[in-house]
């Protein structure tokens, strides 16, 4: 018996043939799953599909579209059992790149068809529920910075246009976080509450390598004298991202929490998993393992002996005779 799952398709995002993308994917999953197909349209999002999917009880939901029909559609799922299956065709893919799954749709269509899973930690902001990251201040506004018309000219890009503009109007803010154990205030100029966050979310690189099982939230400080400043806090982050060793910065710290409320004075514009959802306070909370994801196959390959290298080495190869020749046979 075929499986089934419910397929949720953005026509609109990306930059290459819908039609084609969806004929593909039918092609690579049909002959394996009963594929119910939902589009996205302007009046029904992503998560309003997903949602009514979990209330009729499907096997398994299947996004494909940018990181917001991804993150809507994951949303629906943060606290079932339900397995998530990612098929990106956006602009940054950052919701794939973040929890290592294949950003081409031939490859995730296969780690799909191999059926195994995995739990990772999802959270909870304000009562939206959060997969990514929630960002304030200068992340925030880059993003309401970076639109659709500049995403589908620049791509990738456009959020790199739109950073350096946010870093022309960049202002601090007053903060006060506190976590179950601690309140902290400072001046900032940007806050990052992450769940998990791939490399080009620079923001959220303060501890480096974001864990995505480990229950915690990783929340980067950002507290720059100047414009100056800000510009060298950034490009110590990005290369925190590449190295994988904590920042090293006065004016960038870092902390890990299960569970961290915000408060700014005056109020500051937060995004959520790509998405302005408004303003400060914000309340996050991790759910350990809430969210199941199709996860590639890993195949872990030990190595099987190293001998070079070795002083005064000779090695000689033994011939069994005959073809028989188990060990210390000699005739």
């Amino acid at each position: 018996m075929k499986r089934s799952a419910c397929l949720i398709f953005n026509p609109v995002a990306g930059k290459g043939d819908p039609d084609q993308d969806l004929a593909t994917i039918k092609a690579l999953l049909e002959p394996e799953i009963d594929l119910d197909i939902q589009l996205t349209t302007e009046e029904v999002g992503a998560d309003a599909l997903a949602i009514a999917a979990v209330k009729r009880g499907v096997d398994a939901i299947i996004a494909s579209g940018g990181d917001g029909t991804l993150s809507a559609a994951a949303a629906a799922l943060v606290g079932t059992t339900i397995p998530f299956g990612i098929i990106s065709r956006g602009t940054a893919n950052a919701f794939a790149n973040a929890l290592d799954i294949p950003d081409t749709i031939e490859a995730a269509c296969q780690t799909i068809l191999g059926g195994a899973t995995k739990t990772v930690d999802a959270a909870y902001c304000n009562g939206h529920p959060m997969v990514l990251l929630a960002g304030i201040g200068f992340e925030a506004e880059a993003v309401e910075l970076a639109g659709r018309e500049a995403k589908n000219r620049f791509g990738i890009f456009a959020y790199v246009l739109a950073g350096f503009q946010a870093l022309r109007q960049m202002k601090t803010f007053e903060a006060e976080i506190e976590t179950e154990d601690k309140v902290i205030k400072l001046t900032a100029a940007a806050i990052t509450v992450a769940n998990t966050a791939p490399a080009t979310s620079v923001l959220a690189q303060g501890p480096s390598g974001v864990v995505v099982d480990d229950g915690l939230l990783d929340v980067t400080l950002v507290s720059p004298a100047n414009k100056a400043g800000a510009i060298a806090a950034t490009y110590h982050l990005l290369q925190t991202a590449l190295s994988g060793d904590a920042v090293d910065r006065d004016d960038i710290g870092y902390l890990r929490a299960k569970r961290v409320k915000i408060t700014t004075e005056p109020e500051q514009k937060v995004v959520l998993d790509g998405e302005l959802i408004g303003n400060t306070p914000i309340d996050v909370e991790c759910v350990p393992h809430g969210l199941t994801l199709f996860y590639p196959l890993v195949e872990e390959t030990l190595p099987t002996e190293k001998l070079e290298g070795l002083p005064n080495l000779v090695i000689e190869m033994k011939k069994a005779p005959d073809g028989e020749g188990s060990f210390g046979e000699h005739e």
